[in-house]
């Protein structure tokens, strides 16, 4: 035994109990110290609290001193030291029979080491951000989809030969719901926990993402609920009610409808699902960028475009990168406005960060070597081409792809082997059939002039016989006799006519204007 330990035996015999320092004589207030009559409780056998008590070495040790010792601890606080009441017996501690060893070196442990200098040099350093998506979570993204997914075609298509490219089209627009957003929606679902998928998610936006969320949910048997309002078309309403979802209208507006979802995700538990750029979302995503790869041998280009949240763009750039770093990866984005000038530019944070989010934008900037515009008349036009030559339908986002290319803004491409994304055809049939009249102006195919007839019989039949002998197509005719600007015994005639394409269209105007000197053509 060392001297300290026998200094304090030595108090202990001398006074019977051991020396409190620093505590005042009164217990009432001291939580962690018992009464005088709780200190000479019972003893057990073996142990003993009397003064006259002499020091046996052999005798067992009981709670780290030779006799029974009363708890100085509170039987209540005992819980905070990880004591349980059972063990205590009239305020004391159960003891157990040990045997002294030795006692144990005392190692002291180095102080902790800081990264920080002495002085003004000291600096912090940061640790590297993780890397936020990886191609291992694109290939686990598309093993877990690949039973509930079908692998859509990459066709090579009939307008290469016209565009001197070979043009390869990945027909992302044959799933169900007729958008790629399926892949990243299912993968969305299958990773959420068993305990989400059995209390259900929400939607409340009138979009591909929110289709793919209703069939696919219901697919994997999840409550799905769509919120909208009350202004929505009726077709989609009726869409999302045969895919099997609680379909409610709410409010006048997109808001108030939003509103509502949140609020009751918030009330009973619900997930509340949109559109973002979340690592599960883009890696779902880019699985078609992995196909794009197998589908297409020495591929030299891929044309994706930026619609929505621009989340597909960084998944498929992403896996097409890691397979191949020497394809070049080409994003197409809208500009809403016929006059707009079509722009080809890099990635600016004042343009994009904001539309495609933080963590898309950081990875664009990576993955993505050419940004360029289009404009919407160039979709439209694509729209046509689409349903004339690839005898299909899609939207204006599916469009973009081919729309960079019939601008002729890709004269790099000449030769070359290139992937077209079409990612989806989600539009209602009025507007559709809108598109395609527009695209038909805008293509120099439908035309409208006006032109001054004499009031005699024949001269209008004159006028239709040469648009016979020409092959044309006449869908509207407008004769006005009474017409305060022309002649007293003229007429004017509005013509409406369609043509095969635009050199069908520059002979009817060359025929006209030799015949007829009033004649005047109405802009687009």
């Amino acid at each position: 035994m060392n001297f300290a330990a026998q200094f304090i035996y030595a108090n202990y015999i001398r006074d019977g109990s051991p020396n409190r320092v620093g505590f005042s004589d009164s217990d009432e207030n001291d939580p962690f110290w018992q009464s005088e009559a709780q200190r000479l409780g019972s003893t057990k056998q073996g142990c003993s609290t009397s003064s006259k008590t002499t020091y046996n070495k052999d005798a067992p040790v009981c709670n780290g001193v030779a006799g029974l010792r009363p708890t100085l601890i509170h039987p209540e606080r005992l819980k905070d030291f990880g004591i349980e009441e059972e063990e205590c017996l009239n305020g004391e501690v159960k003891t157990k029979e040990t045997k002294v060893v030795g006692v144990p070196e005392i190692q002291l442990m180095d102080p902790p080491k800081t990264n920080k200098k002495r002085g003004s040099e000291s600096k912090a350093i940061t640790p590297p951000k993780p890397e936020y998506l990886r191609f291992d979570d694109i290939s686990a993204a598309a093993f877990k989809i690949q039973m509930r997914m079908q692998k859509t075609p990459c066709m090579y298509s009939r307008l290469s030969k016209q565009y001197g490219m070979e043009i390869f089209l990945k027909k992302e627009h044959l799933h169900y719901t007729g958008s790629v957003k399926e892949r990243g929606v299912l993968y969305m679902l299958t990773s959420l926990s068993q305990e989400q998928q059995k209390k259900g998610v929400i939607v409340a936006t009138d979009c591909s993402f929110s289709m793919a969320v209703a069939h696919h949910a219901v697919e994997l048997r999840i409550p799905v609920f769509v919120i909208m309002p009350a202004s929505c078309a009726q077709p989609h309403l009726r869409m999302y009610r045969d895919y099997g979802a609680m379909v409610i209208s709410y409010g006048s507006t997109a808001r108030d409808s939003l509103n509502h979802a949140r609020h009751l995700a918030k009330e009973n538990g619900y997930l509340y699902l949109e559109e973002d750029d979340s690592a599960v979302y883009l890696a779902g995503l880019g699985t078609v960028g992995m196909e794009i790869y197998e589908q297409v041998p020495k591929l030299d280009a891929v044309i994706v475009p930026a619609g929505g949240q621009c989340s597909l763009l960084v998944g498929t750039a992403a896996a097409i990168k890691h397979l191949n770093s020497r394809i070049t990866v080409i994003i197409v984005m809208a500009l809403y406005s016929l006059n707009s000038t079509p722009i080809t530019h890099s990635l600016s944070p004042d343009l994009f960060e904001h539309s495609m989010g933080t963590h898309t934008f950081q990875l664009a900037k990576t993955f993505v070597d050419k940004v360029i515009s289009v404009r919407e008349e160039d979709s439209l036009v694509a729209m046509l081409r689409f349903q004339e030559f690839e005898h299909s339908t899609v939207d204006t986002e599916g469009a973009m792809g081919l729309a960079a290319i019939l601008a002729g803004q890709l004269p790099e491409l000449k030769g070359k082997r290139v992937a077209v994304l079409v990612s989806s055809a989600n539009m209602e049939f009025d507007l559709i059939r809108q598109c395609v009249d527009r695209a038909l102006v805008l293509d120099d195919r439908v035309n409208k002039f006006t032109v001054q007839l004499a009031d005699f019989p024949g001269d209008m039949a004159k006028l239709l016989d040469i648009l016979a002998r020409e092959d044309i197509k006449l869908l509207d005719v407008c004769h006005r006799r009474h017409n305060d600007r022309g002649d007293l015994f003229k007429a004017l005639v509005e013509c409406v006519v369609e043509t095969r394409d635009k050199t069908q269209s520059t002979q009817l105007r060359r025929t006209l204007s030799e015949r007829y000197p009033t004649l005047r053509w109405l802009d687009r």
